[in-house]
């Protein structure tokens, strides 16, 4: 992908697997219960600047599944990618890398997911698209950094 706007330029470089981790506690519990989980979502996105108008971008969700009062399985996966951006300024940047590159990232990072939890004999994940804008504008209000 190859962007090029208001004197800016965005490209994809690569898009990696960067951690996998997957536990199933519950174990055999897991499977003679109902299947009713109450899924928990935790997110993370981190930006790096590696190189001269190359950046790393790395998002992580976690997965808690609880059913029947036992963790049924926890699974996190952390999906990277390298940026190239020019020509922004600051605060673009940061916008870009924590919304746009999560955008990118986030349908590999989905599947990733749902693969390893169906590969653990558990029903397909299929999460919910995020809303990585208003996460940004949110962590921004919060820091103070935007009014409201």
């Amino acid at each position: 992908m190859h962007v090029t706007q208001a004197g800016g330029n965005f490209r994809i470089v690569r898009i990696y697997l960067k951690d996998v981790s997957f536990e199933a506690p519950g174990g055999h519990h897991s499977f003679t219960n109902d299947w009713k989980p109450e899924l928990s979502i935790d997110t993370d996105v981190a930006a790096a600047q590696v190189a001269e108008d190359l950046h790393e971008v790395a998002t992580r969700i976690t997965v808690t599944a609880e059913n029947a009062g036992t963790t049924a399985f926890m699974a996190e996966a952390v999906q990277a990618g390298l940026f190239h951006l020019s020509g922004f300024d600051a605060a673009m940047q940061d916008r870009i890398l924590h919304t746009v590159c999560p955008n990118a990232l986030f349908p590999y990072l989905r599947e990733v997911l749902d693969s390893i939890a169906v590969k653990a004999s558990f029903p397909a994940l299929m999460l919910d698209p995020i809303n990585w804008d208003a996460l940004y504008t949110d962590l921004m209000r919060k820091a103070g950094r935007l009014p409201g």
